[in-house]
């Protein structure tokens, strides 16, 4: 599950350093089809960049946890006993109520998608179609906004009668083939709902389609400022389908400025080179951090502890990244939290401790080798030599593991386990 959940955050993180560039550097270039490319293709980069495996080699040592080994005794005499571990919410469950409410923001997105898709294809299929050239009309006897979907255009019969320069503009749509961009922007929206700068950009995408549908329309030989009029006209009050262009079009101010503009700045062509090396940068930042070695360190301490920080003396093999293992160590059949039931249930509080009034926490360190024996127990940070001799007893006492491996080998593994003593009165 957090395979899922780390993938969506990379691809918000590059589609937001994208989309960010576009808005700010390409949005007003003019050049209607080439910034349509760029936004899809670039959309598209940003969700399969994250699936490419990079990793960059590092000696930083990183880690990952377990819950801690609590021993409790009763400072009045009385017999030792065993506590059970951190109650802390599992970090497994948080990943499932996140999971959850991105699944629900995803099926609400699609049925609002489909919920129009289904308004859109009843008034389809309740017309009549005629078959023209490269287009399907269908003529409605009452007032209705036109729009095109695919192939298919809807317009009222009187706005059909009286004013052409509406199915040129719906021709320009079909001949574009824009309703496949929406469609590819919904399955994209659907992935990220949860991010603004999607739907920013799949507006975008709509107002870049009416730039060349309104390019297309005055390269026909349509005045200029009667479209103007026209646009003004019909563009108030109407409504629209979300997988549908529609003539009447929000954010008209731009469109009309922008058929106003008579040059396109073809140098801002170039500024899309600025982009790779923003992409490439933002996908190292991204990339999985790790060392090209045999040993394996795994840090069960707290979160907020980083792994080598307080070690004595470095491993004589640099530590690689947990994750990169192919196979786990395992004990008894399960994971390291496995090995902490077992810690628990042999450890005793020593007696001299509860007399002196001794209690905290213990960390150790320990490898399991190839051959899946626990060897080299020593002791990180102690507290009194009672409890830290108990802690590294145990420790040393533990029966054999199955070994991680690494390109079908097995290898070293080092872990930090903390084991906390407790007094109760």
């Amino acid at each position: 599950m957090s395979h899922i959940l780390i993938y969506l955050l990379k691809s918000t993180l590059l589609l937001a350093v994208f989309y960010a560039f576009f808005l700010l550097v390409m949005r007003r270039s003019g050049w209607f089809r080439f910034n349509r490319f760029t936004l899809l293709a670039g959309s598209v980069v940003c969700l399969l960049l994250p699936l490419i495996p990079v990793r960059l080699h590092t000696p930083t040592v990183y880690s990952t946890w377990i819950e801690p080994v609590v021993v409790v005794a009763y400072a009045g005499g009385g017999s030792p006993a065993e506590a059970a571990s951190s109650a802390a919410q599992s970090p497994s469950l948080w990943h499932i109520m996140l999971l959850a409410v991105y699944a629900l923001g995803a099926v609400v997105t699609l049925g609002l998608y489909l919920r129009s898709y289904v308004s859109m294809f009843r008034m389809l299929r309740h017309s009549s179609g005629e078959r023209c050239d490269g287009y399907i009309l269908h003529l409605v006897d009452r007032e209705t906004p036109s729009f095109s979907w695919l192939r298919h255009i809807v317009i009222s019969r009187i706005d059909f009668e009286r004013y052409p320069a509406i199915l040129t503009h719906e021709r320009a749509h079909v001949r574009g083939r824009h309703s496949v961009d929406l469609m590819l922007s919904s399955l994209l929206t659907i992935l990220q709902w949860f991010n603004p700068l999607v739907w920013i950009c799949r507006s975008e995408l709509k107002l870049l389609h009416e730039y060349e549908a309104d390019d297309f329309v005055l390269n026909q030989g349509i005045d200029a400022t009667q479209y103007q009029l026209l646009l003004v006209k019909k563009a108030v009050g109407e409504k629209r389908f979300l997988l549908a262009n529609g003539f009447n079009h929000a954010q008209l101010k731009n469109r009309i400025t922008m058929m106003q503009t008579t040059t396109k700045a073809a140098w801002k062509k170039l500024f899309l080179l600025l982009l790779l090396p923003l992409l490439a940068g933002t996908t190292l930042l991204l990339a999985e951090r790790a060392v090209p070695a045999t040993d394996v360190n795994l840090n069960v301490d707290e979160p907020a502890v980083a792994t080598g920080e307080f070690l004595p003396d470095p491993p004589p093999e640099e530590p690689v990244r947990y994750s990169l293992l192919e196979e786990k160590p395992r004990f008894q059949g399960g994971d390291a939290g496995q090995f902490s039931h077992w810690v628990n249930e042999n450890l005793k509080y020593p007696p001299e401790a509860v007399k002196d009034s001794l209690q905290g926490r213990v960390t150790l360190q320990f490898t399991i080798e190839k051959d899946g024996s626990v060897n080299d127990v020593k002791v990180l940070r102690g507290i009194a030599p009672a409890l830290d001799n108990e802690a590294v007893r145990v420790i040393s006492q533990s029966p054999k593991w199955a070994p991680g491996t690494v390109n079908g080998e097995p290898v070293r593994v080092i872990f930090n386990f903390p084991v906390l003593f407790q007094l109760k009165k």
